[in-house]
């Protein structure tokens, strides 16, 4: 009996779905930014700000402002995720240490960020440390809660077999904690590495003289729209960039996960 062909899936998404989606914004975008009412301080046309995206290119800035952000980024992005990850351990492993230091880490994020740095900025200076401190701090949280809850989902009944077997500390973690929590802690990296670009831009609004988010200031104070619409439209790429960047590591490392 001949095999019988697998009908096409029709649950995920078509490929071209995305790109239909983009060309049907920039249309209606187009089409809006047409009616004489909308000015284009208001609202400016794809045109323009691709006319100004290329301008900032060709004369070397926008590079300048691209490397700047991406530098606090990523350094936010580490230091968030290390500090995290070794509290979040603790945590996990010391109940008495989490009832200790939980008010002071609810409070870290119960206090709008937008409060924060401007203290950080005064207390470290308007360089690129105060902006990396941000970023961490936004990144900080997400990843410590998604740390602890992986570290605690591991089955008691494997903890018990590593323990018969007589398995150090550090053989658990390597070989039994870890690769156990690693899909949960890539939840929580996922969503910093996100944030992390809301940091950069906050500190760079509040006290900078380069980034990107020193650019939207920059755009906004002298009504130049366009401007902060390239701004804005790198920060989506760069946060998409490391987005996809943390879904690739995850599907490198949880491959033995994969659905059949």
């Amino acid at each position: 009996m001949a095999a019988s062909k697998k009908p096409p899936s029709t649950s995920r998404p078509q490929a071209w779905l995305p790109a239909l989606s983009l060309l049907i914004g920039l249309t209606l975008w187009a089409l809006i930014t047409r009616n004489p009412r909308v000015p284009a301080f208001i609202l400016p046309s794809p045109a323009d700000v691709w006319a100004s995206f290329v301008r900032k290119l060709m004369d070397g800035t926008l590079f300048l402002h691209i490397g700047v952000t991406l530098a606090e980024v990523l350094g936010g992005l580490a230091l968030g995720l290390v500090v995290a990850t070794l509290l979040g351990y603790a945590l996990a492993k010391s109940p008495a240490a989490e009832k200790l230091l939980s008010p002071y880490i609810v409070a870290s994020q119960a206090v709008p960020v937008v409060a924060i740095a401007p203290l950080l900025i005064i207390w470290f200076g308007p360089g690129i440390f105060s902006k990396i401190l941000i970023c961490a701090l936004i990144v900080f949280f997400p990843v410590l809660v998604n740390t602890v809850v992986g570290l605690r989902s591991v089955p008691a009944d494997l903890r018990d077999l590593m323990h018969s077997l007589q398995a150090t500390r550090l053989q658990s973690l390597a070989l039994l904690e870890i690769p156990a929590a690693l899909p949960v802690l890539f939840g929580g990296l996922r969503i910093g590495a996100t944030l992390s670009v809301i940091g950069a831009v906050v500190g760079e609004y509040i006290g900078a003289d380069r980034g990107l988010g020193f650019l939207i200031r920059l755009g906004d104070g002298s009504f130049d729209t366009a401007l902060v619409f390239v701004a804005v439209f790198l920060l989506v790429g760069l946060a998409l960039g490391l987005y996809g960047i943390v879904v690739g590591l995850e599907k490198q490392f949880l491959g033995w996960q994969g659905k059949g």
